[in-house]
């Protein structure tokens, strides 16, 4: 799954108008009280019971839309990734190319990740989950993060290219200090319960900017030789 265009989202938004049939209205439902419950319990908190019991389903109902517990927890993923792109992505995209961007990206991220820290981060919580645990809920949730962290690291190339950044930024470690950012608020907030984890946050974020925005130290410069012929005009 990928990131989408904006021109691409603009087809598929006309193309969402267009009511739903009473089978796929009923899935989304079941989806998005997924989401809810997979968002406080994790995806392997999800089972076809609790869900029929909050749609006010049998469990047949329910299990008919999706055959198994595992579709269910990948349309989970896929539904939050596409909120996410919604959300975090696609208004960023608004803004001009370079550190505009990437700072829009980032503030996108950091006012998710706020209401979040309520509720949970499926992208946190599923890799605590799967992350030695192969197969297609595992390449599901790995998939979307891959794909983020990619559009991360592409407007950070584009900051450079634009000149916003220096040419020595290294993309892929500028694009995984911010990662880690996200990942240390998430544990400072919901699990130390440190009141000012988003203030300091959203300080490292500038501090990384600012360092790569920093000119390195230009080397001495070499004075240059005399030609012989003023050399000897000095002497004399």
């Amino acid at each position: 799954m990928t990131l989408t265009s904006p021109a691409r989202r603009v087809r598929g938004d006309a193309a969402t108008v267009r009511p739903l049939q009473k089978g796929q209205q009923t899935k989304a439902a079941i989806v998005d009280a997924a989401l809810g419950l997979a968002a406080h319990y994790g995806l392997e908190g999800l089972s076809i019971g609790a869900l029929a019991e909050l749609m006010h389903m049998s469990k047949s109902g329910v299990f008919a839309h999706f055959g198994s517990r595992e579709e269910l927890q990948i349309s989970v993923v896929l539904e939050y990734h596409a909120r996410f792109e919604q959300e975090v992505f696609f208004p960023a995209m608004l803004a001009p190319r370079g550190l505009p961007r990437l700072r829009e990206l980032f503030g996108n991220w950091m006012k998710r990740t706020s209401v979040e820290i309520d509720s949970g981060c499926i992208y946190i919580s599923g890799a605590v989950e799967f992350d030695d645990r192969p197969g297609p809920v595992r390449d599901a949730l790995a998939s979307s993060v891959n794909t983020w962290l990619s559009a991360m690291r592409r407007a950070i190339e584009m900051a450079i290219e634009e000149g916003h950044l220096t040419v020595q930024t290294d993309a892929a470690q500028m694009a995984f200090e911010i990662h880690a950012l996200i990942l240390a608020l998430h544990y400072e907030a919901r699990f130390l319960r440190s009141p000012d984890s988003v203030q300091r946050a959203l300080r490292a974020f500038d501090s990384i900017v600012e360092r790569h925005q920093h000119t390195p130290d230009a080397m001495p410069a070499v004075k240059p030789r005399k030609s012989p012929t003023a050399a000897r005009k000095t002497r004399g």
